[in-house]
């Protein structure tokens, strides 16, 4: 019988397969290894074929596409409710293929291999980020337990280096680990550099990111990154929705009628939800040094907390973001708005 839907767990090196036909009777369970996944889809006729959005997803999705097959990927989430009973390759199988056919499911859009490239740059950017943070944390640590300190910033970093420059009465073995971390954080920072150089001449060759970087508080690594992680901002229905797939809405714990509003959701993209916050506070302080040209900001931070705003803030930049993306245009402040 001809298969119509497959469910595919997709691991490491073995992958569970599990197919219907027309009939919702199962005709193949299955388990393959890594190698002839290709193969055994490449003989079958075209089908429909459900996954999780999880590791290596985007890429099985791009391949199997290439062999005429409608490819459909599931937030993980979504897809655990339909696993019956003990969860395994098998199980989670079936369940993927029951998920995929459900009318009211949420499917995540297929990334292509240079956006994921892109994403890629972004990620690394903040990993190594947070490699740097560590090493300058170390070095003033270390040099903190010989009475060395300077003051916090990159400033201080740079005084720190110094100090310990021009002191030769350090310990050899305190000297030696010193200047192994100095070299470990300017090559860290010069890869930084080199990352941060190409990210930035993507931006100017993208309209669409060159767009969203004039809504205040959204630099050139926020916009880039949201117009990477959007290439279609149409599979959202309006800025609302993209703000919640952000995750910077309230969760919701509500029942027999009464709404009851939680903290934010932190559902979707962490990493744009940090850049957006960040970009949020920077507007902040500058509404705190002059109130008079930012009178919302203002007025709100009269009646609510700091953070609570920030994130406030932070949603609306995410939906005038979407607005920019899915309808074109750039950002204008709201004085230029009345007076047009």
């Amino acid at each position: 019988m001809q298969i119509t839907t497959i469910g595919l767990d997709i691991a490491k090196n073995v992958f569970a397969v599990h197919g219907i036909d027309e009939a919702e009777k199962v005709v193949v369970r299955k388990q393959l290894r890594r190698g002839p996944v290709l193969a055994f889809f490449k003989a079958l006729p075209p089908c429909l074929v459900g996954m999780e959005a999880c590791a290596t997803a985007h890429y099985w999705a791009r391949e199997f596409t290439k062999l005429g097959h409608e490819v459909r990927l599931m937030p993980a989430k979504d897809v655990k409710a339909y696993v019956k009973r003990n969860k395994n390759d098998a199980a989670d199988a079936e369940a993927i293929c029951e998920a995929v056919r459900r009318p009211t499911m949420r499917f995540v859009r297929i990334k292509s291999a240079e956006q994921q490239g892109q994403l890629m740059q972004h990620r690394t950017r903040d990993l190594l980020m947070r490699q740097r943070t560590q090493v300058i944390n170390a070095l003033r640590a270390h040099l903190a337990e010989l009475g060395i300190v300077a003051a916090q910033g990159d400033k201080g970093v740079k005084e720190l280096l110094a100090l310990v420059a021009d002191k030769e009465d350090l310990p050899i073995d305190a000297r030696a680990s010193v200047i192994v971390l100095a070299a470990q954080l300017e090559a860290t920072q010069t890869v930084i550099g080199a990352i941060e150089k190409r990210i930035k001449m993507q931006h100017r060759s993208n309209e669409a990111s060159q767009r969203v970087e004039t809504i205040p508080g959204i630099g050139v690594i926020g916009a880039t990154a949201i117009a990477a992680s959007v290439a279609d901002p149409t599979v959202f229905r309006s800025g609302r929705d993209f703000a919640a797939w952000i995750g910077l809405v309230p969760r919701q714990d509500s029942t027999g009628g009464k709404q009851k509003l939680g903290p934010i959701s932190k559902q979707g993209d962490r990493y744009l939800r940090r850049i957006l916050v960040i970009g949020a506070v920077s507007v902040l302080r500058r509404a705190q040094e002059n109130p008079g040209k930012y009178p919302w900001l203002t007025q709100l931070l009269a009646r609510r907390p700091f953070k609570v705003v920030a994130v406030a803030l932070a949603n609306k930049m995410a939906r005038m973001a979407w607005a920019l993306l899915a309808h074109g245009g750039t950002y204008r402040a709201p004085e230029l708005a009345e007076a047009a």
